[in-house]
């Protein structure tokens, strides 16, 4: 008997229209340009955002062994797979959402604190761009 058989996912018809829309959306097979002018792309995730959220989930991570919690402990916890959270702490998710990171932290005994910082504005200095404080 083969315990990791992949089980067919069962969809509504609410699904089906929802994947049905996308297809048509990109049957085109848009360039990342094309969906930059229509408003449908803002590129990859910037790299210090991507580290930032690594450094992030691998403090998570410590904070869970710390703990002496596992996977499966965790899974029950926050209702998401045991490979889903493995992924998550493996890098294999590379943009979780904030509830994902929220579910997480929460199911490890940790909380999450969100801010803001007024954003850097690019200035041009003698014909070289440099960035400034706004605010």
């Amino acid at each position: 008997m083969n315990r990791n058989r992949a089980v067919k996912p069962t969809w509504t018809a609410a699904d089906r229209a929802r994947h049905k829309a996308i297809r048509e959306a990109f049957a085109d097979c848009p360039t990342p340009a094309d969906l930059h002018a229509r408003g449908d792309y803002e590129g990859p995730i910037k790299g210090g955002a991507f580290f930032a959220v690594r450094t992030l989930i691998h403090e998570l991570k410590q904070a869970r062994q710390a703990a002496g919690l596992t996977l499966a402990m965790i899974s029950k916890t926050t209702g998401m797979d045991r490979a889903t959270l493995s992924r998550l702490e493996n890098g294999r998710h590379p943009n979780p959402t904030v509830d994902t990171l929220w579910r997480y932290a929460k199911a490890v005994g940790r909380r999450l604190h969100l801010s803001h910082q007024p954003a850097r504005a690019k200035t041009r200095t003698n014909g070289r761009t440099a960035n400034r404080a706004t605010g």
